[in-house]
């Protein structure tokens, strides 16, 4: 089934089942890796916020969740490669266990600059839990990004916190743009 957002036509991808089995294998990885200790989750918004909401929600070890906001998309299918930064920490990470939680990776060059600034306040450790992934058009190597949900094509998607001009975030499944 096909769908129109804005101007642009999409097809289904993922399903909202397959998401949240992998979610909950995902939260069962973390819960085992970070026992013992309390780590930080630092959502990157706007596109993670229902990828950490849903995560968090099985997490049972003691944590803590705050955001960042950065941007390099601007609304449009490519990225820009300039990042603008909305929202800065506000939390105290020195000594800290950090996971990133990403709505998805494509050329990684925002999360490279993220996990920079991040280092700059000498937390414990730093990895990356990212719902989507596309290894082909990645440009950086990124040695944090530890969880992955899905590799994907280089293709936009939007669903599940992904956008297209705004649109599309609150879809349950995510969607593919159809050339």
């Amino acid at each position: 089934m096909t769908m129109k957002i804005a101007d642009l036509t999409f097809e289904p991808l993922i399903e909202e089942e397959a998401i949240a089995k992998r979610i909950n294998l995902m939260s069962a990885q973390l819960n085992a890796d970070y026992e013992g200790k309390t780590p930080i989750f630092i959502g990157v918004l706007n596109g993670s916020f229902l990828f950490v909401a849903d995560l968090i929600k099985q997490v049972t070890i003691p944590c803590e969740v705050t955001f960042t906001k950065l941007a390099s998309y601007y609304g449009g299918t490519t990225s820009t490669r300039k990042i603008r930064e909305d929202i800065d920490l506000s939390v105290d990470i020195s000594g800290r266990h950090i996971v990133i939680m990403e709505d998805i990776v494509d050329t990684g060059n925002t999360l490279s600059y993220l996990i920079e600034k991040l280092k700059l306040h000498s937390p414990a450790s730093i990895r990356v839990c990212s719902l989507l992934l596309k290894p082909g058009k990645l440009e950086i190597s990124i040695e944090e990004l530890r969880y992955v949900g899905f590799e994907i094509e280089n293709e936009f998607v939007v669903g599940y916190g992904l956008d297209y001009k705004e649109l599309g975030r609150n879809l349950r499944s995510i969607y593919r743009l159809i050339s």
